[in-house]
Protein backbone atom coordinates (compact mmCIF):
# COMPACT_ATOMS: atom_id res chain seq x y z
CA UNK A 1 0.00 0.00 0.00
CA UNK A 2 1.54 3.38 -0.92
CA UNK A 3 0.26 6.01 1.39
CA UNK A 4 2.01 8.80 -0.29
CA UNK A 5 1.06 8.64 -3.44
CA UNK A 6 -2.55 7.84 -2.97
CA UNK A 7 -5.26 10.50 -4.54
CA UNK A 8 -6.88 11.45 -0.96
CA UNK A 9 -9.64 13.45 -2.12
CA UNK A 10 -10.73 10.54 -5.19
CA UNK A 11 -9.45 7.71 -2.67
CA UNK A 12 -12.02 8.58 0.14
CA UNK A 13 -14.74 9.24 -2.67
CA UNK A 14 -14.02 5.84 -4.60
CA UNK A 15 -13.99 4.01 -0.51
CA UNK A 16 -17.21 5.84 0.09
CA UNK A 17 -18.64 4.99 -2.84
CA UNK A 18 -18.16 1.01 -2.87
CA UNK A 19 -19.73 0.29 0.44
CA UNK A 20 -19.66 -2.44 2.88
CA UNK A 21 -18.60 -2.58 6.43
CA UNK A 22 -15.59 -0.17 7.08
CA UNK A 23 -16.92 2.66 5.24
CA UNK A 24 -19.67 1.89 7.38
CA UNK A 25 -18.13 1.75 10.59
CA UNK A 26 -16.06 5.36 9.75
CA UNK A 27 -19.65 6.85 9.12
CA UNK A 28 -21.35 5.78 12.07
CA UNK A 29 -18.14 7.07 14.00
CA UNK A 30 -18.57 10.37 12.59
CA UNK A 31 -22.38 10.92 12.56
CA UNK A 32 -22.23 10.01 16.28
CA UNK A 33 -19.10 12.78 16.75
CA UNK A 34 -21.53 15.28 15.14
CA UNK A 35 -24.32 14.31 16.88
CA UNK A 36 -22.54 15.35 20.13
CA UNK A 37 -21.04 18.24 19.32
CA UNK A 38 -24.72 19.50 18.38
CA UNK A 39 -25.81 18.58 21.50
CA UNK A 40 -23.11 20.35 23.25
CA UNK A 41 -23.15 23.61 21.11
CA UNK A 42 -26.91 23.94 21.63
CA UNK A 43 -26.59 23.80 25.56
CA UNK A 44 -23.77 26.34 25.00
CA UNK A 45 -25.96 28.17 23.53
CA UNK A 46 -28.91 28.30 25.46
CA UNK A 47 -25.87 28.40 28.87
CA UNK A 48 -26.99 25.84 30.72
CA UNK A 49 -25.25 25.18 33.69
CA UNK A 50 -22.31 22.11 33.13
CA UNK A 51 -21.87 22.75 29.33
CA UNK A 52 -18.69 24.31 28.93
CA UNK A 53 -16.73 20.83 27.91
CA UNK A 54 -18.56 18.31 25.57
CA UNK A 55 -17.89 15.55 28.51
CA UNK A 56 -21.06 17.08 30.31
CA UNK A 57 -23.00 16.31 27.13
CA UNK A 58 -25.86 14.18 28.33
CA UNK A 59 -25.16 11.86 25.23
CA UNK A 60 -21.73 10.96 26.75
CA UNK A 61 -23.20 10.21 29.87
CA UNK A 62 -25.73 7.73 28.25
CA UNK A 63 -23.26 6.15 26.14
CA UNK A 64 -19.51 6.33 27.32
CA UNK A 65 -19.15 3.16 29.25
CA UNK A 66 -17.98 3.50 33.63
CA UNK A 67 -16.01 1.61 35.60
CA UNK A 68 -18.64 1.79 38.47
CA UNK A 69 -19.86 -1.32 38.52
CA UNK A 70 -23.50 -0.51 39.88
CA UNK A 71 -23.34 2.69 36.72
CA UNK A 72 -22.45 -0.17 34.35
CA UNK A 73 -24.94 -2.48 35.77
CA UNK A 74 -27.70 0.37 35.24
CA UNK A 75 -26.20 0.36 31.65
CA UNK A 76 -25.25 -2.03 30.01
CA UNK A 77 -25.30 -0.78 26.12
CA UNK A 78 -22.42 1.41 27.37
CA UNK A 79 -20.24 -1.62 26.56
CA UNK A 80 -21.17 -0.86 22.79
CA UNK A 81 -21.77 2.56 22.53
CA UNK A 82 -18.60 3.38 23.86
CA UNK A 83 -16.43 2.47 20.81
CA UNK A 84 -18.38 4.91 18.40
CA UNK A 85 -17.95 7.82 20.60
CA UNK A 86 -15.08 10.76 20.91
CA UNK A 87 -15.15 13.58 22.89
CA UNK A 88 -12.89 15.25 20.72
CA UNK A 89 -12.01 16.14 16.46
CA UNK A 90 -8.74 15.04 16.31
CA UNK A 91 -9.27 11.27 18.90
CA UNK A 92 -11.77 10.28 15.83
CA UNK A 93 -9.78 11.66 13.14
CA UNK A 94 -6.89 9.75 14.58
CA UNK A 95 -8.86 6.57 15.20
CA UNK A 96 -10.53 6.31 11.51
CA UNK A 97 -7.43 7.13 9.93
CA UNK A 98 -5.75 4.43 11.11
CA UNK A 99 -8.87 2.30 10.97
CA UNK A 100 -9.02 3.34 7.42
CA UNK A 101 -5.73 2.12 6.51
CA UNK A 102 -5.81 -1.00 8.40
CA UNK A 103 -9.32 -2.34 7.51
CA UNK A 104 -8.05 -2.02 3.49
CA UNK A 105 -5.18 -4.07 4.24
CA UNK A 106 -7.50 -6.17 6.79
CA UNK A 107 -9.62 -6.71 3.57
CA UNK A 108 -7.55 -7.77 1.72
CA UNK A 109 -6.63 -11.35 3.72
CA UNK A 110 -10.47 -11.49 5.90
CA UNK A 111 -13.83 -10.83 5.25
CA UNK A 112 -16.58 -8.06 6.01
CA UNK A 113 -17.81 -9.96 8.64
CA UNK A 114 -14.88 -10.81 10.32
CA UNK A 115 -13.75 -6.90 10.57
CA UNK A 116 -17.03 -5.93 11.92
CA UNK A 117 -17.06 -8.78 14.34
CA UNK A 118 -13.25 -8.06 15.06
CA UNK A 119 -13.99 -4.20 15.95
CA UNK A 120 -17.04 -5.15 18.15
CA UNK A 121 -15.23 -7.81 19.97
CA UNK A 122 -12.06 -6.06 20.84
CA UNK A 123 -14.01 -2.79 21.86
CA UNK A 124 -15.97 -5.61 23.89
CA UNK A 125 -12.13 -6.67 25.23
CA UNK A 126 -10.48 -2.86 25.70
CA UNK A 127 -14.36 -2.21 27.68
CA UNK A 128 -13.48 -5.55 29.82
CA UNK A 129 -9.72 -4.74 30.72
CA UNK A 130 -10.77 -0.79 31.62
CA UNK A 131 -13.54 -2.10 33.74
CA UNK A 132 -11.30 -4.96 35.17
CA UNK A 133 -8.49 -2.57 35.93
CA UNK A 134 -9.99 0.23 37.19
CA UNK A 135 -11.66 -2.28 39.85
CA UNK A 136 -8.66 -4.15 41.05
CA UNK A 137 -5.64 -1.73 41.18
CA UNK A 138 -5.75 0.22 44.19
CA UNK A 139 -4.30 3.45 42.22
CA UNK A 140 -7.83 3.79 40.38
CA UNK A 141 -9.74 3.66 43.97
CA UNK A 142 -10.12 7.37 44.10
CA UNK A 143 -11.30 8.21 40.44
CA UNK A 144 -13.80 4.14 39.56
CA UNK A 145 -16.44 5.78 40.82
CA UNK A 146 -16.74 8.62 38.11
CA UNK A 147 -14.13 7.41 35.65
CA UNK A 148 -15.35 6.70 32.13
CA UNK A 149 -13.82 5.70 28.76
CA UNK A 150 -14.87 6.32 25.04
CA UNK A 151 -13.46 6.35 21.82
CA UNK A 152 -12.56 3.14 19.15
CA UNK A 153 -9.45 3.10 19.99
CA UNK A 154 -9.44 -0.50 21.70
CA UNK A 155 -11.74 -1.84 18.41
CA UNK A 156 -8.89 0.00 15.90
CA UNK A 157 -6.30 -1.54 17.71
CA UNK A 158 -8.04 -5.18 17.21
CA UNK A 159 -8.18 -4.42 13.84
CA UNK A 160 -4.78 -3.24 13.06
CA UNK A 161 -3.08 -5.99 15.69
CA UNK A 162 -5.29 -8.83 14.29
CA UNK A 163 -3.97 -7.72 10.50
CA UNK A 164 -0.34 -7.30 11.71
CA UNK A 165 -0.28 -10.67 13.64
CA UNK A 166 -2.17 -12.20 10.62
CA UNK A 167 0.58 -10.92 7.72
CA UNK A 168 3.32 -9.21 9.85
CA UNK A 169 5.39 -8.90 6.38
CA UNK A 170 3.42 -6.71 4.56
CA UNK A 171 5.33 -3.64 3.68
CA UNK A 172 3.59 -0.16 4.12
CA UNK A 173 4.98 2.68 2.24
CA UNK A 174 4.49 5.61 5.09
CA UNK A 175 4.88 8.87 4.22
CA UNK A 176 8.39 10.31 5.29
CA UNK A 177 9.55 6.98 6.46
CA UNK A 178 8.92 4.80 3.35
CA UNK A 179 8.51 1.11 3.03
CA UNK A 180 7.41 -0.23 6.94
CA UNK A 181 6.36 -3.39 7.54
CA UNK A 182 2.85 -4.35 9.99
CA UNK A 183 4.87 -5.78 12.64
CA UNK A 184 6.99 -2.91 13.50
CA UNK A 185 3.49 -0.30 13.13
CA UNK A 186 1.79 -2.52 15.19
CA UNK A 187 5.19 -3.14 18.16
CA UNK A 188 4.99 0.74 18.17
CA UNK A 189 1.41 1.46 18.60
CA UNK A 190 1.56 -1.18 21.56
CA UNK A 191 4.85 0.21 22.95
CA UNK A 192 3.32 4.01 23.22
CA UNK A 193 0.14 2.69 24.72
CA UNK A 194 2.78 0.98 27.75
CA UNK A 195 4.59 3.90 28.09
CA UNK A 196 1.52 6.24 28.19
CA UNK A 197 -0.70 4.40 30.99
CA UNK A 198 0.71 6.27 34.08
CA UNK A 199 -0.52 9.67 31.90
CA UNK A 200 -3.44 11.35 31.87
CA UNK A 201 -5.29 8.74 30.41
CA UNK A 202 -4.78 5.55 31.98
CA UNK A 203 -8.15 3.80 31.59
CA UNK A 204 -7.98 4.60 27.37
CA UNK A 205 -4.47 2.95 27.23
CA UNK A 206 -5.79 -0.01 29.01
CA UNK A 207 -8.28 -0.23 26.50
CA UNK A 208 -6.46 -0.03 23.94
CA UNK A 209 -4.20 -2.83 25.11
CA UNK A 210 -7.34 -4.89 25.87
CA UNK A 211 -8.51 -4.18 21.73
CA UNK A 212 -4.46 -4.76 20.76
CA UNK A 213 -4.61 -8.10 22.93
CA UNK A 214 -7.79 -9.49 21.29
CA UNK A 215 -6.97 -8.81 17.77
CA UNK A 216 -3.52 -10.84 18.35
CA UNK A 217 -5.86 -13.91 20.14
CA UNK A 218 -7.92 -14.14 17.39
CA UNK A 219 -5.43 -14.45 14.76
CA UNK A 220 -3.97 -17.32 16.81
CA UNK A 221 -7.35 -18.97 17.12
CA UNK A 222 -7.55 -18.65 13.27
CA UNK A 223 -4.14 -20.04 12.69
CA UNK A 224 -5.45 -23.31 14.89
CA UNK A 225 -8.57 -23.12 12.58
CA UNK A 226 -10.35 -22.40 15.53
CA UNK A 227 -12.43 -19.43 14.61
CA UNK A 228 -14.73 -18.29 17.44
CA UNK A 229 -16.99 -15.97 14.69
CA UNK A 230 -17.89 -19.37 12.77
CA UNK A 231 -20.67 -19.51 15.41
CA UNK A 232 -22.39 -16.22 13.77
CA UNK A 233 -22.47 -17.67 10.47
CA UNK A 234 -24.10 -21.22 10.96
CA UNK A 235 -21.56 -23.26 10.00
CA UNK A 236 -19.91 -26.32 11.61
CA UNK A 237 -16.74 -26.61 9.57
CA UNK A 238 -13.85 -24.55 7.58
CA UNK A 239 -12.18 -26.21 4.79
CA UNK A 240 -8.76 -24.97 4.92
CA UNK A 241 -6.71 -24.59 1.33
CA UNK A 242 -2.90 -24.61 0.83
CA UNK A 243 -1.55 -23.70 -2.66
CA UNK A 244 1.67 -23.61 -4.81
CA UNK A 245 2.98 -21.68 -7.75
CA UNK A 246 1.00 -23.17 -10.97
CA UNK A 247 3.98 -22.00 -12.52
CA UNK A 248 7.09 -23.15 -10.76
CA UNK A 249 5.69 -25.33 -8.05
CA UNK A 250 6.94 -24.03 -5.25
CA UNK A 251 4.78 -22.52 -2.40
CA UNK A 252 3.63 -19.05 -2.56
CA UNK A 253 5.01 -16.52 0.02
CA UNK A 254 2.88 -15.58 2.80
CA UNK A 255 1.49 -12.70 1.33
CA UNK A 256 0.51 -14.24 -1.87
CA UNK A 257 -0.61 -17.38 0.23
CA UNK A 258 -2.90 -15.25 2.60
CA UNK A 259 -4.50 -13.47 -0.67
CA UNK A 260 -5.48 -16.11 -2.24
CA UNK A 261 -6.99 -18.34 0.89
CA UNK A 262 -9.09 -15.02 1.96
CA UNK A 263 -10.41 -15.22 -2.03
CA UNK A 264 -10.68 -19.06 -1.93
CA UNK A 265 -12.37 -19.37 1.52
CA UNK A 266 -14.97 -16.66 1.22
CA UNK A 267 -15.89 -18.16 -2.55
CA UNK A 268 -16.36 -21.69 -0.33
CA UNK A 269 -17.85 -19.97 2.74
CA UNK A 270 -20.47 -18.86 0.02
CA UNK A 271 -20.98 -22.12 -1.23
CA UNK A 272 -21.80 -23.65 2.83
CA UNK A 273 -23.92 -20.98 3.19
CA UNK A 274 -25.67 -21.62 0.07
CA UNK A 275 -26.03 -25.28 0.69
CA UNK A 276 -27.14 -24.52 3.95
CA UNK A 277 -30.23 -22.08 2.68
CA UNK A 278 -31.09 -24.63 -0.35
CA UNK A 279 -29.12 -27.93 0.00
CA UNK A 280 -26.24 -29.35 -2.08
CA UNK A 281 -28.67 -29.69 -5.40
CA UNK A 282 -28.85 -26.03 -5.58
CA UNK A 283 -25.00 -25.65 -6.53
CA UNK A 284 -23.57 -25.05 -9.67
CA UNK A 285 -21.56 -27.97 -11.17
CA UNK A 286 -18.27 -25.23 -10.85
CA UNK A 287 -19.30 -24.77 -7.44
CA UNK A 288 -19.55 -28.43 -6.45
CA UNK A 289 -15.92 -28.83 -8.25
CA UNK A 290 -14.79 -26.48 -5.94
CA UNK A 291 -15.68 -27.89 -2.77
CA UNK A 292 -15.12 -31.08 -3.79
CA UNK A 293 -11.34 -29.94 -4.66
CA UNK A 294 -11.01 -28.03 -1.65
CA UNK A 295 -12.52 -30.67 0.99
CA UNK A 296 -9.46 -33.14 -0.85
CA UNK A 297 -7.04 -30.77 -0.39
CA UNK A 298 -4.30 -31.29 2.09
CA UNK A 299 -2.70 -28.55 4.66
Amino acid sequence: MNIASQNFPEAFRSFFRRGGVLPRLILINAAVFVLVYLSALIRWLFAVEGSETVVQSPLINFAAVPSNLDDLYEKPWTLITYMFLHEGFLHLLFNMLILYFGGIVFLQYLTQKQLSLIYITGGLFGALIFIVSYNIFPIFTDVREFAIAMGASASVLAVMIAISAHVPDYRVNLMFVGPVKLKYIAVVFIILDIFSIKGNNPGGHLAHLGGALWGFIYIQLLKNNLDPFSLFSGRRRKIKVSYKSEKTGRPLNDEEYNRIKAQEQQEIDHILDKISESGYGSLSTREKELLFRSSNKKK
